[in-house]
């Protein structure tokens, strides 16, 4: 069987969630969030300061990213930690940023 998808072959669903993720994707705020998971797990505090946002900013991004299953989070004691929940999409974010690096 090939492995290859044609649109026709996807459901609405499926394709909802193509574009809700390159929508997630489409924001310079959420890429340098994702591209920061990339190294390593964060607070939300720590996401603030690396990046210069503000931490409301970030922890609505990161409810957005969240609720796509983009990123996940474990609890320590009081402090929420953040990591990239789907390789897939880090991958594809990856390649994005070398591509735009290439130009």
């Amino acid at each position: 069987m090939d492995d290859s998808f044609y649109l026709k072959d996807l459901d609405e669903e499926t394709l909802f969630i193509v574009s809700q993720t390159f929508k997630a994707l489409s924001d310079p705020t959420r890429i340098r969030i994702l591209n920061l998971l990339f190294e390593r797990e964060y607070a939300v505090n720590e996401i603030s300061e690396t990046l210069g946002l503000r931490q409301s900013t970030v922890s609505h991004q990161l409810r957005f990213l969240k609720n796509l299953r983009l990123v996940k989070y474990r609890r320590e004691g009081t402090t929420i930690y953040y990591s990239h929940d789907d390789e897939h999409v880090i991958n594809v974010l990856q390649q994005m940023i070398k591509h735009a690096l290439h130009h």
